[in-house]
């Protein structure tokens, strides 16, 4: 198992759902990401309720700069979906600690496997232990238009 990353000075990692800054999590999510472009504040604060939740804060304003959210049973199943770091922290490690603390927090549930899927953050992910499908080709998905 790889290390996990420490987070930078000045900013904690927690899983209350009352510190979910949800106005700021939708906004970030649907005007800023490119899976979730258009999600509604209804959508987005069901898929919250429904979620296991991580934030980042900065311990001196109590301010939220990142976001993570699991879908999960806690038996044989993750996904891991919805990380987001404010463009103004990036660069600080944070979502390598933030992917570490949810990795971390996940692996006494005994899960067989955590999902997740990326555009464009593969070395992040690869950093904390995730690796390409070994079988993509018995994968599906269900879409709906």
């Amino acid at each position: 198992m790889t290390r996990t990353p420490r987070l930078a000075d000045g900013y904690e990692i927690s899983t209350d759902p009352g510190r979910v800054d949800a106005e700021r999590v939708h906004r970030w999510l649907s005007t800023d990401a490119y899976w979730a472009l258009g999600r509604t504040r209804d959508q987005q604060d069901r898929a919250t309720a429904g979620s296991l939740n991580f934030g980042v804060f900065d311990t001196a304003s109590g301010a939220q700069v990142a976001y993570a959210r699991v879908v999960t049973d806690r038996t044989t199943f993750a996904w891991l979906c919805d990380v987001y770091v404010e463009p103004a922290v990036r660069g600080k490690g944070i979502g390598t600690a933030l992917v570490g603390a949810v990795r971390d927090r996940l692996r006494p549930f005994g899960l067989r496997r955590v999902m997740l899927a990326t555009a464009d953050a593969h070395g992040v992910y690869e950093k904390l232990g995730f690796r390409p499908l070994e079988h993509p080709e018995r994968w599906m998905a269900l879409t709906f238009d």
